[in-house]
């Protein structure tokens, strides 16, 4: 059961981070490149679901034994 909250929490940490960095890099970019285009309301589901699933695995590998 930890592992499973482990690699959960972890993907979800990442789901905070990465899509704002990829919309930051493609904003200053100006939409040129490799990147897809990825869109803000995209950018915001993609947080919203992840923070979810961090403050829900988050207890059941971070709590103290």
């Amino acid at each position: 059961m930890k592992a499973v909250a482990t690699s959960v929490g972890l993907l979800a940490l990442a789901g905070t981070i990465v899509p704002p960095a990829i919309f930051m890099v493609q904003s200053i970019a100006g939409g040129t490149g490799s990147i897809p285009a990825l869109s803000l309301d995209a950018v915001k589901a993609v947080m919203l679901v992840s923070a979810i699933a961090w403050f829900a695995a988050a207890p059941f590998w971070m709590k103290v034994e």
